[in-house]
């Protein structure tokens, strides 16, 4: 299918939200990044110099007395699977070439933009804010606590699957996963409460920004479903009325 019948196609399929997302979406994509600048920056700005907030430390004296084999197991699961160079390259790589085959290329491409820039994010105000990490660590970990790197990542990977595959499944299964990773980090020691807070708002605020612009493109695009009996659902009802008299004249 061409490129503009395919746009035309998103354009007239879209819902009156999208097509207003789509539109103005430097305005909509601004907006959001400032909500979530003003949601980040008061957890940087009112902490007491390097030292974590009381919920911080309470929270992660509560996971450390839960510590245990078979936890510890689990959590470095999660640690391996949401970073390093599983988390980094291997599973974005794996869903960008499958939204591929499954000829997604618009869903590619926002999923591609959305990693990259939450990636990135992360470290920059790392550098900038280079909150130390909690001493008691289960893992070896980069320089900067604060935002985790994990959760964020987590979470853009929830939120941008959720819209390319809008099914309440995906978003449940998205939901309980960043949830994990974020449960995991603070168990491991590698991150503070507000750490894995401050990722999971910007890996939902960033895949939401990102997705402004492609709101139209995204619905253009075909989901792949199920067949059932044909190419199509319609094809075999079309027949029916020419090949049934048929049928039952010859039964008889």
């Amino acid at each position: 299918m061409p490129r503009d019948i395919a746009a035309r196609i998103g354009e007239s399929n879209a819902t009156p939200t999208e097509r207003h997302l789509s539109r103005r979406w430097p305005i909509i994509s601004g907006a959001l990044a400032l909500l979530i600048a003003g949601l980040i920056v008061p957890l940087v700005l009112s902490r007491n110099g390097d030292l974590p907030f009381g919920f911080d430390t309470q929270f992660l004296d509560e996971m450390i007395e839960n510590r245990g084999p078979v936890l510890d197991f689990f959590a470095h699961g999660m640690d391996f699977l949401g970073g390093g160079v599983v988390g980094i390259y291997v599973v974005p790589l794996a869903i960008i070439a499958v939204l591929l085959i499954i000829r997604r290329p618009w869903a590619a491409i926002f999923f591609t933009i959305s990693t990259v820039l939450s990636a990135g994010a992360v470290q920059l105000i790392k550098n900038v804010v280079g909150r130390p990490r909690p001493e008691d660590m289960l893992v070896t970990s980069d320089y900067g606590s604060f935002p985790s790197g994990h959760t964020a990542n987590a979470a853009t990977l929830a939120v941008a699957l959720g819209i390319i595959f809008p099914k309440v499944w995906v978003w449940i299964a998205g939901l309980f996963y960043t949830v994990l990773m974020l449960l995991s980090r603070t168990y491991l020691g590698a991150h503070w409460l507000s750490d894995t807070l401050g990722g999971l708002l910007i890996g939902v605020g960033v895949a939401l920004i990102v997705w402004a612009p492609f709101a139209t493109r995204l619905r253009g695009e075909p989901i792949p479903r199920a067949s059932s009996g044909g190419p199509t659902g319609s094809a075999p009802d079309a027949a029916t009325p020419a090949s049934g008299p048929a049928t039952d004249s010859t039964a008889r």
